[in-house]
């Protein structure tokens, strides 16, 4: 694959230095040169152990231009205890159960650490040459969601070093034939590698599609030559380097313009419907005792066939109980899955980020509790705490939870595109009730361990939260997953709207 200088614009694709990257070095030079590189990655590795980001390694490229070999010498040359190595092929039977970007939101390292993709998310992307216009258009989808994966990644801090190894034709042709032709090495040219080489032209095409389409502020590819393995080394080595000192500058001085998020008690203009929306539900609602139970069985049992027509189907369903505190959450939950089989569900209760979910980007924790196709998860609280509690507490910058009304509806539409049929309910109450509901909490012994100073903290801050709400309400509301506002003062009300609301949108959605 000849290097892209020609086709691809500068502002396109960076390049490493194509004179250190052509010029064949010397035995002796690069022993030493390696020493000194192994020093100074390694101490990069020590400066990026206390730090709250991450760095991510892309290591892509043409056939036979020693993919392998490079994560072979960075491996050796780093601190083993500091560094992950992935490499990804085809996705199993049980990733294809889930959204594309699963397997590798889960693979994320922890911040401090060095992740090496040998594969990664492109690495189906550039195992086929794109046909025809068709084929493009697919294409583009994938890399539309790789940006926007990425973009997230990069807007958490994250340090992504994408490199493209590449080979002329020829080159590759070269190489090719050497390995074959020794017994010793003949194993490492497959089937795959001649294929590609037979069609390089198309590939070539392709690939560069991909660069230009995924080249972006903060995740930049640079093209190094790899027909010399010293200098593809060196140039690689150097790239590291030269990448995390610009980023920790970087992260530097955003440092000193970054503030702690304040509760802002303004609601904005655009966003006041869903404040009004929220105000307007009415509360008022009455059912007694024997009305509910002649139509909860009703309801239970139509939940029971729409959630195993949905499996049949093979779609996962996601429900998300968001609400105020003492709004009736696990009630509604153990009557929504008192009609499903107890192996076909999971409730993830959310609370306190763990260290370890706290040294990730705040989707990963919920990325790895996804159901397989047919299965049903129950998120108790979920990833709208970083627009809620997160906004007001002060657990994230005002930079952060802005942009995640954006990550969130992206996040969505990664489940609702993989077919997931996602259920969100704001289970609201009034101020009034919710004190009520406090303070027989305290009386009721089986009930106390559900009250707690920061329940009384949060209630303080009622009139902050209204707008909160209503701000994720605004913009958070989508075709593919709406919200649905049920007035939870009367409990048994609640609970049998949820399970009508559950049922219909199912059933809607499996007549589509």
């Amino acid at each position: 694959m000849p290097t892209p200088k020609k086709k691809l614009p500068s502002a396109a694709v960076s390049r490493a230095d194509p004179k250190a990257a052509s010029v064949r070095i010397p035995k002796k030079l690069y022993e030493a040169r390696t020493n000194d590189l192994r020093e100074a990655l390694v101490q990069l590795q020590i400066d990026l152990k206390p730090q709250p980001y991450k760095i991510l390694l892309i290591i892509a490229g043409v056939a036979g231009a020693g993919r392998g070999d490079v994560v072979n010498t960075l491996s050796g040359w780093l601190d083993p205890r500091g560094v992950e190595t992935f490499s990804f092929h085809a996705q199993t039977d049980d990733e294809r159960t889930r959204p594309f970007l699963w397997r590798f939101w889960r693979s994320l390292p922890p911040n401090g650490r060095i992740g090496i993709y040998a594969g990664s998310w492109y690495t189906e992307t550039l195992s086929e040459e794109a046909k025809n216009k068709k084929d493009l258009a697919t294409l583009d989808q994938d890399l539309a969601r790789i940006r926007l994966f990425e973009k997230a990644l990069v807007d958490s801090d994250t340090l992504i070093v994408k490199i493209w190894l590449n080979l002329d034709k020829v080159t590759q042709g070269r190489r090719f034939k050497a390995l074959s032709a020794d017994p010793l090495t003949a194993w490492r040219v497959t089937e795959e590698d001649r294929r590609h080489h037979r069609i390089y032209d198309r590939l070539e095409r392709t690939a560069l599609h991909i660069l230009k389409s995924t080249h972006q502020p903060g995740a930049t590819w640079t093209v190094i030559d790899a027909e010399d393995e010293r200098a593809r080394n060196l140039a690689i080595g150097d790239l590291i380097l030269l990448r995390f000192a610009e980023h920790r500058t970087r992260i530097a001085r955003l440092n000193t313009t970054r503030v702690a998020a304040k509760p802002d008690p303004r609601p904005k203009p655009l966003r006041l419907f869903g404040r009004r929306r929220l105000l307007g539900l009415p509360l008022d609602q009455d059912l007694s005792a024997e009305d509910y139970e002649e139509k909860r069985d009703k309801w239970l049992g139509r939940l029971n066939l729409a959630v195993r027509s949905a499996q049949k189907a093979g779609r996962s369903i996601v429900f998300v109980f968001e609400g105020w505190d003492a709004a009736g959450k696990g009630g509604a939950i153990r009557r929504l899955t008192s009609a499903i089989d107890a192996r076909d569900f999971r409730v993830h209760a959310v609370a306190k980020p763990t260290d370890e979910e706290y040294s990730h980007h705040y989707l990963w924790r919920f990325w790895r509790h996804l159901p397989r196709d047919g299965q049903v998860t129950i998120f108790d609280r979920s990833w709208y705490g970083r627009v809620l509690v997160e906004r007001l507490e002060g657990f994230c910058r005002p930079d952060e939870w802005r942009r995640a009304f954006a990550e969130l509806n992206d996040f969505e539409k990664q489940l609702t595109d993989h077919g997931t049929i996602v259920i969100k309910f704001w289970m609201h109450i009034s101020r009034e009730e919710q004190l009520a509901r406090f303070r027989s909490r305290e009386v009721t012994a089986y009930k106390q361990h559900k009250i707690n100073a920061e329940d009384w903290r949060n209630r303080r801050k009622w009139d902050a939260y209204e707008i909160a709400v209503g701000d994720m309400l605004a913009l958070t509301e989508t075709a593919t997953a709406p919200w649905h506002l049920i007035p939870a003062n009367n409990k048994r009300y609640a609970r049998l709207q949820i399970l009508r609301t559950a049922c219909r949108q199912i059933e809607a959605i499996l007549a589509t």
